[in-house]
């Protein structure tokens, strides 16, 4: 299906800007107030973590406060995970200088949707360059067998997107595979589009797996969207398979597309399914009703399971099922990633096997 390097220390890396959740208890609005939570948290480090808990070896590039103790909390976290992690420590500046970024965010509940305030003033994140690390060290000596890159990074600062670029370019010319999670967001892109296109176009033009929805398609690509179809998920399928292969004409170089559908019926109950493309052939995951616990980090538990069964070897369609199932599985944890147990776990999503395990 796919060609993975062999030999490597590092199943997959993700650059990533690490941050903090702060969420209530109970499912209550962030107004409300009481007691809240707080995590160490990114979309790439979501992905990461479905092939970090199931044995896989990860590392993860990144930037730290120097001396802060929310640094600490945050390795920490990576340690509790099993992933490597390096990155220089970037001195605070004084109070009002660099920080890690922050998510405020409630999971919703019934009628009552998710709400998140995303506040990234200061983020040390965005002084991610390639020349505070050994690129050829970390893919020529060491190995990569897949690289994940996410949009959220690439679009943080024009410094950022030149980091990506960089860590695409090595990682092509160390046999590295490169996974590319589009991750469009409109406020990254405000008065951005020209820079940021170029930048998005180029990794695509040189990854080997594109994820991304219809909005991500659309906007950070310039793809027309799905046609019009009938109601519900089931029936947009076509249209989705359609833009998917207006996609593959521009970016004939990426082997695997996939995406995940999802319709919300309230906040603790979606129909969830996926799409996936691998060399010219469809497999389709058909959409079925799942109950959901915090939606945040789904679909980027979607791309872990995805990615787990390619490392894996796996075939297409189980790729498919069990990234869809990882996804699932993510929504059912508070924390924006599943820990998960074992392959069986998984598994049991997919089939709908909610028996109790003794």
């Amino acid at each position: 299906m796919i060609s993975l390097k062999q030999s490597c220390k590092y199943a997959l890396l993700v650059p990533t800007s690490m941050g903090l959740r702060i969420a209530p208890r109970q499912g209550l609005p962030v107004s409300a107030g009481g007691e809240f939570t707080l995590q160490a948290t990114s979309a790439e480090t979501n992905v990461a973590s479905v092939v970090s808990y199931l044995g896989l070896s990860v590392k993860v590039l990144t930037a730290f406060v120097e001396g802060s103790p929310l640094a600490a909390f945050i390795k920490g976290d990576l340690r509790s995970r099993g992933m490597d992690f390096e990155g220089p420590e970037v001195p605070q500046g004084g109070p009002w200088g660099y920080r890690h970024q922050i998510n405020v965010a409630d999971s919703g509940f019934g009628s009552r949707g998710p709400r998140v305030w995303n506040d990234r003033a200061g983020e040390v994140g965005r002084t991610l360059d390639s020349k505070d690390f050994d690129l050829e060290r970390i893919f020529g000596k060491e190995g990569v067998q897949i690289v994940h890159l996410s949009g959220l990074v690439a679009a943080l600062s024009p410094q950022t997107g030149r980091f990506c670029l960089d860590i695409v370019r090595v990682a092509k010319k160390h046999g590295t595979l490169v996974s590319f999670d589009l991750n469009y967001r409109a406020s990254f892109w405000k008065g951005r589009e020209t820079e940021l296109r170029a930048i998005f176009t180029e990794i695509c033009e040189k990854a080997d797996i594109l994820i991304g929805n219809e909005e991500d398609f659309q906007l950070a690509l310039g793809i027309s969207g799905p046609e019009a179809g009938g109601c519900g998920l089931a029936a947009k399928m076509d249209g989705f398979k359609g833009m998917i292969s207006r996609v593959s004409e521009k970016f004939p170089g990426v082997s695997i597309f996939a995406t995940t559908l999802r319709e919300v019926m309230d906040a603790g109950e979606h129909n969830w399914g996926a799409l996936l493309r691998c060399n010219g052939e469809w497999f389709t995951a058909e959409p079925r009703r799942i109950h959901v616990l915090d939606r945040i980090g789904g679909g980027d538990g979607f791309a872990g399971g995805l990615l787990y069964g390619l490392l894996r070897g796996w075939e297409a369609e189980k790729c498919l099922q069990f990234g869809w199932a990882a996804g699932a599985l993510a929504t059912s944890f508070t924390t924006d990633y599943a820990q998960i147990a074992d392959e069986e776990q998984v598994w049991s999503v997919w089939k709908g096997n909610a028996r109790v395990l003794r």
